[in-house]
């Protein structure tokens, strides 16, 4: 039995790796902290009937001085073999530690501070890909600077805004006019810092790698086709995708490893733990980066479901202690044109495929 560490069990991609790892191994015991008291991982009952969450905890913010002696504290009394960090500012600081202490306070799978900083900072990761086709015209704006000339002449309109830091579309919008950008500036006023990049009409593209020292060893794509509670959002971009599909499209695991191996060499650091990127299409189907996330993304449990399974991966690593026994599958297919669909407070579904819709519809017929 191994006891594994989740932070920032709250979310809903830290809840999914706990789930799937219940499944696969329902001996293993799983500590879960959050710095919300009200975490709804620690109160969560799995399918069959246990506790999602064995023990869990009320942790300080990452950024606390008491952070990591209350981590070392806890993965001493818990015997923690492990853990999945999932946070992106958790991530950073731990990358921090390991700088400060030539070590993690316990295994962890993910790559360095300075790979991870550039790429949580959508700003810092818009300047290294800056003059490549990697990603859209993107201007880094402040509520001191807000550049309105540059957004204009250099993006022009439409164009899209976002925070530099977050997930989930922080601050996104489509941008009309100056006045547009004005009022939105004004409205998120507490957000310091944001991205301007051209705007993007094709699809919504993701998808899920993992890298051990360097080489890439497997990675799947999907596409986010319409997203939850999307009318709630000004943008109609919430972060969670309502229905999605899976795809079985080499050049989008392509596309991402040469941005990768690019950032690896402007970096002078090797690709380490699981990258995700988010994408978009323009008007003529060219792929543009608008997110790489230094973590498992939030499909990461109904991936699993359709044979793509990076939690497990990342628990044969720790066990192994190399990738030896992780199948390389670089431009993984799936068996099916799997479709999924996912809502609040449910848990998602995975289809064979979108003719599931047409057959209910012919069943309704009078």
């Amino acid at each position: 039995m191994k006891t594994i560490l989740i932070t920032g069990i709250g979310g809903l991609t830290p809840r999914s790796i706990a789930t799937i790892i219940k499944e696969n191994h329902p001996n293993y015991r799983l500590v879960g902290c959050d710095v919300e008291k009200k975490a709804m991982g620690f109160f969560m009952m799995t399918k069959a009937g246990s506790k999602l969450i064995d023990k869990y905890y009320v942790a300080p913010r990452c950024d606390d001085p008491s952070y990591f002696p209350w981590i070392e504290k806890l993965v001493e009394k818990e015997k923690i073999d492990y853990a999945f960090v999932q946070p992106e500012s958790e991530i950073v600081e731990w990358g921090q530690y390991f700088e400060d202490h030539g070590k993690y306070p316990c295994p962890v799978f993910m790559g360095c501070k300075q790979l991870s900083e550039s790429l949580r900072d959508k700003a810092i990761m818009a300047e290294l890909l800056e003059g490549t086709d990697f990603i859209p015209k993107t201007i880094k704006v402040t509520q001191e600077n807000p550049r309105f000339e540059d957004v204009e002449k250099e993006i022009g309109f439409p164009c899209w805004i976002r925070a530099t830091e977050g997930t989930g579309g922080l601050g996104s919008l489509r941008l009309d006019d100056i006045s547009s950008y004005k009022s939105w500036l004004f409205i998120n006023s507490r957000i310091p810092e944001f991205t301007v990049s051209e705007f993007l009409t094709g699809r919504h593209l993701a998808n899920q790698m993992l890298y051990y020292n360097g080489e890439y060893v497997k990675g799947a794509a999907l596409e986010c086709v319409e997203y939850v509670m999307a009318n709630t959002a000004p943008s109609h971009v919430t972060g969670n995708t309502h229905f999605g599909r899976f795809l079985n499209e080499d050049r989008i695991n392509e596309f991402c490893d040469r941005c990768i191996k690019y950032l690896e060499n402007k970096l002078g650091v090797p690709a380490h733990g699981i990258l995700s990127f988010d994408l978009k299409e323009d008007k003529d189907g060219n792929m543009k980066v608008t997110e790489v996330n230094i973590r498992h993304m939030a499909y990461t449990g109904v991936m699993a479901h359709v044979g793509f399974d990076l939690i497990e991966d990342t628990i044969r690593i720790h066990e192994d202690g190399d990738s030896r026994n992780v199948v390389r599958d670089p431009f993984h297919h799936y068996e099916k044109p799997y479709i999924f669909l996912r809502d609040v407070d449910v848990e998602p579904i995975v289809l064979d495929g979108e003719d599931v819709f047409d057959d209910s519809a012919a069943e309704l017929q009078i």
